[in-house]
């Protein structure tokens, strides 16, 4: 797709976000503290269907809490779908 994933972070609120054509698509999250995040939901519009965007967005909250090393609280349904089918990915999750 070639767009970059952002993460923005705004006190105790961040999200990575994926921008195309002029659309959104969004994994946002609470920060409980600096070693636990809490994955509240995933949003991908249409325009980003079939692009592979949302579990991009979670292979990144992964990648960086293994690089910053906090754990993820896998609130949101997609979230933890993806925690589900990907146990290589269990050491971030705290289920």
């Amino acid at each position: 797709m070639g767009n970059d994933i952002r993460k923005e972070v705004t006190g105790s609120k961040a999200r990575y976000v994926l921008t195309k054509d002029g659309e959104e698509a969004e994994l946002t999250l609470s920060i409980a503290s600096p070693t636990l995040v809490i994955a509240d939901h995933t949003a991908v519009p249409d325009v980003f269907r079939g692009t592979g965007a949302g579990v991009r967005l979670v292979e990144r909250l992964v990648t960086d809490a293994r690089a910053e090393g906090f754990k993820i609280v896998p609130l949101c349904p997609f979230v933890n779908a993806q925690r589900a089918r990907h146990p290589e990915w269990a050491d971030v999750f705290s289920v």
